[in-house]
Order: structure tokens, then C-alpha cells, then sequence
């Protein structure tokens, strides 16, 4: 049997990474077939990472050139993640659309907690620890991420607009140490701290896993001081709280990035950032209160890995999420109070008329898990007012911390909601317009169907049980089976919100009673 291959990009703010690899269906495991990483300094250059600067785009846009060829040339499909510098720039559209038009390659921005939980799948791939409670740190250029967890249970995620770049640019912008940047740096990160330290205090946890190249960069300076070869693999090494104070204070004592890159085991390519990070690391260490940490080889694009696979290959049931992703739908549906028989109701409407009309709408299993989120909460804005409901909605889900989906799939999500009633998706409207035209069609479709759904349950009764769809060139008829008492009604209803479905579509859809 040929094995799908997959590849997937971790845009950061450092380094761009690439790995490509290979898939077993059965099993949901992968092998590793390449890796490549380009030194992109894609938050370099710019105050505070709120631009990005003309040169540090061209050479991201470069690099994603580059591993598109490599991907496709594996015959593996991408995906890309993006994360702190993209997240934060007012940008970013220039560089998702450079890097849609110019590599091929459609880019997703994760929030910062969505980007802990995929460095989380990767380093529950990585190391035995799935039946022990971690806490995750992984130090980006941009970004800290925190996460204590026991195998899929999350206890607590935070991420931290502390990183190696955003430091350096701070504090040791002419690359020189000096002992009071030293210390406003320290006093820096204890102020960002405190939040993460307080929270976490309340989750205890077995052993600190540290990830991502500063972490890696420092463990491999451990190793060769304890006489283990250059290119040792670290994969579930440890080191102790004294080796890494000593390896700082070894960082520190070079003031300039000459004498650091004569420190063995430092990657040339990071003695200009390595300060700032290994003091961060320190900090770290000291306000958390930790002994000791485990490295894990596997970060975020090997969660990405593990997260496609899990949406592409492994689904057990057609009809729901992943359990993540329904429990964090379900969560939120919960908190909003909705009326859940008639939302989950709709929700298997609108999955049935999905599955009916697979040669109309040509979307994929991706798609589906929208469809499922957008009607499972719908009518969310409900709980804020019943007046304009589709509208707050669209803002709650936005919002709403959605662990299993990236910023721009939530933005999808959201959109669909948003569009169950009322208007149609029109250019003008502001939140749909920032979508890119791939996915403002994927929401008009999505949006047809959740209407048509919707219509089916006028009378929130449950009343229509099953569809039965005959197609006879562009005209469409649903059958309905039900409640004969109110399928009436819900006929009436369909009719009425029937028009985008024809629109986007392309076709005369009627509804009817089954015989």
C-alpha cells in the first residue's frame, strides 16, 4: 500500500522549518522522511514586531519557494502555520498573499494558545511522557509558550510576547552585553512572568520539557560539556538547573558575538540572539521554581504533522469532531446557554445535506469539521441579544478560545455562523473581506447549507428525521422524512432560506415530503 506523505512548514519568527513525511493511515503514526531549516529573521528589523520590514519578507517568501519545490517534489502536500512576527504584524495579509501568489503555499496564523498545543502534539510524539503531566516551554523568536498537560488533557496554556529577537531588539540591539541591559532585561521578563508563574503554581507537574531552538541550542552546549560528540542527538535529554546556569554565565561573560562563537556547541547562526534567550531560559528556571529539563526534538511542525493527520486520515466517526476540537465547541456552546437539542439537531441537517452534495460543493472532510463547529454554535449570540444574534455570533466564536482550530479557521468558522441568517456574504462586509476568495467560497457554501439546515428546523421540533436528495441536472429536489404534523412548517422554512444555496450553487432546489 502507498503511504500518503504530508509537509508541513513552522513559519517562526527565527527560522522557517520544513519536514516532510510519511503516513500510516492505520495507525496514525508518521516516519520522517526530510527536514530542512532556512535562518529567515523574519522579526527582525521592525519596532516590536508590529511590521514586517521589506527585506525580512523577501527572505521568508524565498525560503517558502524553496520548501514548496522540496514538498512538492516529494509529492507531499503543505501546510503552513505561522506564528509570532506574522501574528503581530499589521502586514500580514501582504505576506499571506506574497506567499500564496508567489510559493504556492496558503499560510494559517495560530494564536499564540494554538500554537502551544500543536508544540504539545509534537512533544507527546516525541518522548515517553503521554501518561505524565508536563510542563511545556517553548522559547520562539517572538514568543514563550507555556502549557501543562497529561497526555490530551490540558490543564493550563499561556503564551508570552517574550522571545530571542524581541529581547535582543530590546536590550542588546548593538549586540554587545553590558551588565544593566542585563539586569532590565531580567526585570523584564520576572514583570511578563508573573501571570504564568501564578496560574501555573496551581497545576503541579511531573517534569518541565523544553523545545525550539534557544532550549535545543543550550542543551547541545551541555552536551558537548560533558564530552558528548557535536552532532549528539538530544532527544530526551536533560539538564539540570546548575548546568544551565553555568552555560549562561559562560554567554554572558562574552560581551561581543565574537568571543560567544567561541563558545563549543553555539550555533553561529544564534550568537547574536543566544543572550537574550539564555537569560530568558534562566529567568525561567528561577521563577518557576525548576530542577531540571527534558528536550524534546519535536515542535510545532510536528504537531502540525500529527493535527492534519488526526483531521485528514484518522476520523473514527464522519459525523464529529475530533474530541479536542467537539470538546472545546462544546464547551462554548455550553457557556452560552444555547438550546443545544435544536442546535445539534440542525447540526445533523446540515451534515446530511453536506454528505448528499459532495458532487455540488466539492469540499473535503477539513470543510466538514467547519460545517460541524459553525451549527453546533450558530446561535451563540443569542445569549447576548436575540436582535442581530448572527452578528454577535460571528464575534463570540471569533473571541472564543477554540483549541483544534488556527486563527483563520476560526475566522472561517465564524463567518459561517455569522451568515445563517440575514445578508448574504457580500465583499463589502469587513470580516468577510479578509478572508482570501478560496476561503469566502468555502463560507458561501458552508453558509448555503447551515441556512437550508436551519430552515429544516423552523419549529424546533426535531420534526424532520432523515433526507433523501434526487437530482435531475441543475434542479434538486429533498425529500423529507418526519413528523408529518410540522413538516409543513419546516418545508416553508427551507423555501424561505433556500436562495444562497441556489445562488452559490448554481441550481433550483425544492423541498417536498417523502412518500
Amino acid at each position: 500500500m502507498i503511504k500518503p506523505r504530508l509537509a508541513a512548514i513552522d513559519i517562526g519568527t527565527n527560522s522557517f522549518h520544513l519536514v516532510i513525511v510519511e503516513v500510516d493511515t492505520n495507525t496514525g503514526k508518521f516516519n520522517i522522511l526530510g527536514r530542512e531549516k532556512e535562518s529567515v529573521r523574519l522579526g527582525s528589523g521592525s519596532t516590536d514586531m508590529k511590521h514586517l520590514g521589506k527585506d525580512a519578507m523577501n527572505r521568508g517568501i524565498d525560503a517558502l519557494k524553496k520548501f514548496a519545490a522540496l514538498a512538492d517534489s516529494a509529492g507531499a502536500p503543505v501546510r503552513a502555520i505561522a506564528t509570532s512576527a506574522v501574528r503581530e504584524a499589521v502586514n500580514q495579509q501582504e505576506f499571506i498573499m506574497r506567499a500564496r501568489t508567489e510559493a504556492g503555499i496558503r499560510v494559517e496564523v495560530a494564536s499564540g494558545i494554538e500554537e502551544a498545543r500543536f508544540i504539545y502534539l509534537g512533544i507527546l510524539q516525541s518522548l515517553p511522557v503521554f501518561d505524565k503531566r508536563i510542563l511545556m516551554i517553548d522559547i520562539g523568536g517572538g514568543s514563550t509558550e507555556f502549557l501543562i498537560g497529561r497526555g490530551r488533557d490540558i490543564a493550563f496554556d499561556n503564551s508570552l510576547k517574550l522571545g530571542a529577537i524581541r529581547l535582543t531588539e530590546r536590550f542588546f540591539g548593538d549586540k554587545d552585553t553590558e551588565s544593566k541591559s542585563v539586569k532590565a532585561c531580567r526585570e523584564y521578563i520576572k514583570g511578563f512572568m508573573s501571570t504564568v508563574t501564578r496560574e501555573s503554581a496551581q497545576h503541579k507537574f511531573d517534569i518541565a520539557v523544553g523545545s525550539s531552538g534557544t532550549i535545543m541550542n543550550i542543551a547541545n552546549i551541555i552536551n558537548i560539556d560533558r564530552g558528548g560528540a557535536t552532532d549528539a542527538k538530544l532527544n530526551n535529554f536533560i539538564f539540570t538547573r546548575e548546568e544551565l546556569f553555568g552555560v549562561v554565565g559562560r554567554i554572558l561573560e562574552a560581551k561581543s558575538v565574537k568571543q560567544r562563537l567561541k563558545i563549543p556547541g553555539l550555533d553561529p547562526s544564534r550568537a547574536d540572539i543566544i543572550t537574550a534567550g539564555a537569560i530568558l531560559l534562566e529567568q525561567i528556571f528561577k521563577e518557576l521554581k525548576l530542577k531540571e529539563m527534558m528536550v524534546s526534538e519535536f515542535a510545532l511542525r510536528e504537531g502540525i504533522i500529527l493535527d492534519t493527520i488526526e483531521k485528514e486520515f484518522t476520523l473514527k466517526e464522519e459525523n464529529h469532531l475530533g474530541n479536542l476540537r467537539l470538546n472545546s465547541v462544546m464547551h462554548i456552546a455550553e457557556n452560552f446557554r444555547i438550546e443545544k437539542e435544536h442546535s445539534e439537531h440542525v447540526t445533523g441537517l446540515a451534515l446530511k445535506i453536506f454528505d448528499l452534495t459532495g458532487n455540488l460543493h466539492k469540499l473535503g472532510k477539513t470543510e466538514r469539521l467547519y460545517l460541524e463547529a459553525a451549527t453546533l454554535l450558530h446561535e451563540v449570540g443569542g445569549f447576548v441579544s436575540h436582535s442581530q444574534h448572527h452578528r454577535h455570533s460571528y464575534y463570540i466564536i471569533r473571541n472564543a478560545e477554540m483549541l483544534g482550530f488556527t486563527e483563520n479557521e476560526k475566522e472561517i468558522i465564524a463567518n459561517v455562523a455569522r451568515y445563517h441568517r440575514k445578508s448574504h456574504p457580500k465583499a463589502k462586509h469587513p470580516d468577510f473581506a479578509k478572508l482570501g476568495l478560496d476561503d469566502q467560497q468555502v463560507v458561501r457554501k458552508l453558509a448555503a447549507i447551515l441556512r437550508v439546515a436551519d430552515g429544516l428546523d423552523r419549529s424546533h421540533t426535531s420534526s424532520i428525521n432523515d433526507i433523501e436528495l434526487k437530482q435531475d441536472g441543475k434542479n434538486i429536489t429533498f425529500y423529507l422524512h418526519g413528523d408529518s404534523s410540522n413538516i409543513e412548517l419546516e418545508i416553508w422554512g427551507a423555501e424561505s432560506k433556500k436562495k444562497l444555496f441556489e445562488e452559490v450553487f448554481e441550481v433550483t432546489a425544492e423541498f417536498k415530503k417523502a412518500d
